[in-house]
């Protein structure tokens, strides 16, 4: 399915230019991180590479795919997930009833994931209820159960504590050994650091500086890129 690419995407809301004729390609194995302060259009590039938004202009393809459409082995998490009025276990067999998944495979797939990210204790619970933590954690569990190619994750872990992100880090870290992509976006620079292979560094729309973790954070190639890693620019 991969590479993603962008070529000359541009998406304008409101009158204002948030993507500005960026291009790129992301391609399968190493885990992508999306660093930028705020109003640099991280969110927004995210959920264009997912297809939730339309470019304005420019095109976005998946090379492999049927001319180049979105592919459905992908998915997506958000800050805050929406939790289905069902019990947390049902939120992951719904998933796979939609994908067109067998009755009996979903349920073992379900109990797999539930019990791989920790929440066999609340399985039974409405996903209503849950901590914060355990939301995003379902959150997860959800879009593994459908053994997605590639897992966009949008700050996933922005209003949870420190117990909480650790415990979200290692079930990423489990989600990418499992062969799925990660790409993400966070503001969390210890973050990027321990979940990151490259870095994807944008301002104002445009793509400034993609570079390997270490080579970024230890010797940025461009003046933003350094000015935000002082924290001279805002963070999200």
């Amino acid at each position: 399915m991969l590479p993603l690419v962008l070529e000359e995407v541009r998406f304008v809301a409101g009158g204002r230019v948030i993507i500005d004729s960026l291009s790129m390609e992301i391609d399968a194995g190493p885990r992508t991180v999306i660093l930028g302060p705020n109003g640099a259009g991280k969110s927004v590039l995210m959920r264009l590479c997912h297809g939730l938004l339309t470019p304005t202009a420019g095109r976005i393809t998946w090379r492999g795919t049927r001319n180049g459409r979105r592919p459905r082995q992908q998915a997506m998490v958000f800050q805050r997930p929406v939790m289905l009025r069902r019990s947390a276990l049902a939120n992951v067999t719904y998933g796979l009833e939609l994908a067109g998944v067998s009755r009996r495979e979903r349920e073992l797939r379900a109990q797999d994931v539930i019990e791989a990210v920790g929440l066999s204790h609340v399985a039974g619970k409405p996903a209503r209820v849950l901590s914060g933590g355990e939301q995003q954690k379902l959150a997860l569990a959800r879009a593994w159960a459908l053994g997605p190619e590639v897992l966009f994750l949008d700050e996933p872990t922005a209003n949870l504590d420190p117990g909480a992100t650790r415990d979200l880090e290692t079930i990423v870290g489990q989600i990418h050994a499992s062969g799925t992509k990660i790409v993400m976006t966070t503001h969390n620079l210890g973050q990027a650091r321990r979940l990151g292979d490259e870095i994807l560094f944008i301002d104002g729309g445009r793509l400034v500086e993609r570079a390997p973790v270490d080579r970024f954070f230890a010797d940025p190639a461009t003046a933003e890129a350094a000015a935000f890693i002082r924290g001279e620019l805002p963070w999200t």
